[in-house]
């Protein structure tokens, strides 16, 4: 499905039936990202899954002011809901869409039940934000200059993410396989160069959050201890005077993990 916002076009997935549970991304990821919980999800709810405007199937319609991407993207997510959610929904945002979901939540509370901010890595959260923006920074620049390759490197140390990607599927790619190759490259390049700074500049209205009427719920996963993300959730769960709950494994554990982390976020929601 596809939805008209100011300066771009947002495509989104619904699946199932019931209240409106919507995903949102983070990073460089899409709807793809949420494909595998989605379908045990849908028996509950009607689920809605998007790509960010600028990635993937969401385009581009006019110009971008890049430092007010979080602002943008939560204003998307608000149109999005307006168009599929007729009371407020639940929402699960991951990663720096746990950012913008802190957005979403601070400027339109009405049209959030609850909010699970799934290891969000605003530098604003953490002990040193002026050490990791000024970390973000660098490696933006090292995109600049040098690309994706060595920029990832020094993501991967300042997030402290063990492991990496998995390698790709051996023989010949397909042309399936090649176009949802040059999708990533894309999205990867979005993310960098334009997005990324916008997540570390980012400050949450905490007035907002503690006075609206949404319920927010900081998340880390079991097996993610010491990563950026993870210090993320727990920081923020501080910061809100409540405690962080506790999903199935890392910062992806919705993909990875996907049946358990399913009948963890069903609890949660209904606690």
């Amino acid at each position: 499905m596809k939805l008209n916002v100011p300066g771009a076009t947002l495509y989104y997935e619904v699946r199932g039936s019931g209240p409106v549970l919507l995903m949102m991304p983070g990073g460089p990821a899409d709807a793809g990202a949420f494909r595998k919980i989605a379908e045990p999800l849908a028996s509950h709810y009607t689920v809605v899954t998007y790509d960010p405007r600028g990635l993937s199937h969401s385009t581009l319609d006019g110009p971008l002011q890049d430092e007010r991407i979080v602002e943008i993207f939560a204003d998307d997510v608000h149109r999005l809901l307006l168009a599929t959610a007729k009371e407020p929904a639940d929402v699960f945002a991951s990663s720096g869409g746990a950012v913008i979901g802190l957005e979403l939540a601070a400027r339109h509370p009405e049209q959030v039940r609850t909010l699970i901010a799934h290891e969000p890595p605003a530098p604003a959260l953490l002990a040193d934000p002026a050490r990791e923006r000024a970390t973000m920074a660098e490696i933006v620049q090292t995109f600049r200059t040098a690309g994706i390759g060595p920029a990832m490197q020094k993501f991967m140390v300042q997030t402290r993410i063990r492991g990496g990607p998995p390698p790709p599927p051996p023989g010949e790619p397909t042309p399936e396989m090649r176009e949802a190759m040059a999708q990533f490259q894309r999205n990867m390049e979005f993310w960098l160069g334009r997005y990324f700074l916008a997540i570390a500049a980012y400050e949450p209205d905490f007035d907002a959050l503690k006075a609206g009427p949404s319920r927010i719920v900081p998340a880390v996963g079991d097996a993610s201890r010491g990563e950026l993300a993870h210090d993320g959730g727990l920081r923020l769960a501080a910061r809100l005077g409540t405690e962080a709950v506790v999903f199935p494994g890392a910062h992806g554990g919705f993909e990875s993990h996907a049946p358990e982390f399913a009948v963890r976020l069903r609890e949660v929601l209904h606690d």
